[in-house]
């Protein structure tokens, strides 16, 4: 069978059929959360704050702007790193899954720029993020009033959710080997989950979020009656949706009253956006 330079030949786990590769000497892979919690902040995140700080009128309607340039980077780079996480896996994921996965992920990042360029353009001619899109007059002049459409489209966020997950599920080894997570591992827990919180409130992900982190959870456990633990990369990752988590109750508790956003969303869910907050809140008090 296939084996890779990190793992020992093929071994039959106690209790099941099945054949798996199991680490020795399972690595937290540093490098790869580095690039892939510095590009998610620089290309990701640094879009909007680039749209803010720099000024409109240096990006005409009719060219690419700023952040557009970032998103074509970000497109870039996010299957690489996810592609060379599946690669790391200890566990040996069929070709097909893997190929089809990052190909996932190219379409929903290309399906994310499109929306996100759509949105550019309509910020830049006078659209209001805190309101919702029917209550825009920018959407309430536009005829005819059924080419009206939804600027947030988080199943785009389906295939990098699903990618972790899969990376994840092959994040355990025997609990004889059970060590903690290396200090470098702490310092990227922060923003790697502050990232995460940016992923479920901006682009409004919290039920894939949720259902992501609940079936890590399962497969934990799954694993726990195997004699099976999540090594490093395991437990950076549960670690991290777990603070993501975290933030985003403390996020939604203290702009619970708010009673314009309470209007954009009027569902079950009340995650806002944190651009919306912005132009509702501090970008008034600047301005004034």
């Amino acid at each position: 069978s296939h084996q890779r330079p990190w793992s020992v030949p093929v071994t039959r786990l106690k209790g099941s059929g099945e054949m798996e590769v199991v680490l020795t000497k399972p690595r937290f892979h540093l490098d790869l959360w580095i690039a892939f919690t510095v590009q998610n902040w620089l290309l990701d995140v640094g879009r909007p704050v680039v749209m803010l700080l720099l000024p409109v009128e240096w990006f005409p309607l009719s060219r690419p702007c700023a952040a557009e340039y970032l998103h074509i980077l970000y497109n870039i780079t996010t299957p690489l790193i996810l592609l060379k996480l599946l690669e790391r896996s200890p566990r040996t994921l069929p070709s097909l899954v893997v190929h089809l996965g990052i190909i996932a992920v190219v379409m929903g990042t290309s399906l994310h720029m499109v929306v996100d360029t759509i949105t550019l353009r309509l910020l830049q001619v006078g659209y209001q993020l805190h309101l919702s899109i029917r209550e825009n007059p920018l959407m309430t002049n536009l005829k005819p009033s059924s080419l009206t459409f939804p600027l947030s489209c988080p199943s785009r966020y389906v295939p990098l959710f699903l990618v972790l997950f899969l990376f994840f599920s092959g994040c355990f080894y025997h609990k004889k080997q059970e060590k903690m997570m290396p200090p470098a591992a702490w310092m990227l827990l922060l923003p790697n989950a502050a990232y995460y919180w940016y992923l479920v409130t901006e682009g409004q992900t919290f039920i894939l979020f949720i259902f992501t982190f609940f079936a890590m959870t399962a497969t934990v456990m799954h694993q726990r009656r195997r004699g099976l633990v999540p090594n490093s990369n395991g437990l950076f990752m549960l670690y991290s949706f777990s603070a993501a988590l975290f933030l985003v109750a403390i996020w939604v508790i203290c702009l619970w009253n708010d009673s314009i956003l309470r209007r954009k969303h009027p569902g079950l869910i009340y995650v806002p956006q944190p651009r919306a907050v912005y132009t509702l809140h501090l970008r008034t008090n600047t301005q004034t």
